[in-house]
């Protein structure tokens, strides 16, 4: 047996009830769900949508509170280019880009990986990207409670690039500020530290 396994695990209840209805789907569309290229589609589909959806099982909240430890440290904390792959709720379609978050502890820090982490918490539930800023905003300023907390993400969505206006070239921007970061200053200087290459 290997040391280490990342083995995913399903309910197969659900995965079976999901499956059926992918299968309901293809043959609807007028393909044959016989088809060999399409024998297990319906069941790598369900798996996948499990998968893409996994965020309503988890708690974002949780996942920092179980990361915070006290420290004296009191600037600016940037976690920027962190990947996001989500589904628009309205098409079901993907929508993909980068986060940039910052805070401000007032006394604790969070362990770093934990940022993207409950980013990958909002963003696999169905979304709009609005409410995906807004999401990961208030569940640091809430849970963390620093002097100051910012997101910016930067998104493509597939709904607006494969059908619809079918813009390839277009990306949409949301960003929100609590505390510190709603003076300009300090807003200014984490506008510019994710626009920099400091590497």
């Amino acid at each position: 047996m290997a040391p280490y396994q990342n083995l995913e695990e399903y309910n197969l209840e659900i995965t079976d009830e999901v499956r059926e209805r992918y299968s309901s789907i293809i043959e609807e569309i007028g393909e044959d769900v016989a088809r060999e290229g399409l024998l297990k589609t319906p069941e790598r589909a369900a798996k996948a949508m499990l998968f893409l959806t996994q965020g309503y099982q988890q708690d974002a909240a949780e996942i920092l509170r179980g990361a915070m430890f006290k420290e004296d440290y009191d600037d600016m904390v940037i976690v920027k280019g962190i990947e996001l792959y989500s589904l628009c709720e309205h098409h079901m379609l993907p929508f993909f880009g980068k986060a940039h978050i910052a805070y401000i502890p007032n006394g604790q820090i969070v362990g770093l990986s934990k940022l993207p982490r409950i980013v990958d918490v909002f963003a696999r539930r169905l979304q709009v990207q609005e409410r995906l800023t807004h999401d990961i905003l208030e569940c640091i300023n809430d849970t963390l409670k620093p002097k100051g907390v910012a997101v910016v993400i930067e998104a493509a969505h597939m709904c607006m690039m494969m059908r619809g206006v079918q813009k390839q070239n277009s990306v949409t921007t949301t960003s929100g500020f609590r505390g510190q970061f709603e003076k300009i200053e300090t807003r200014n200087e984490f506008l510019k530290l994710i626009s920099s290459d400091l590497a």
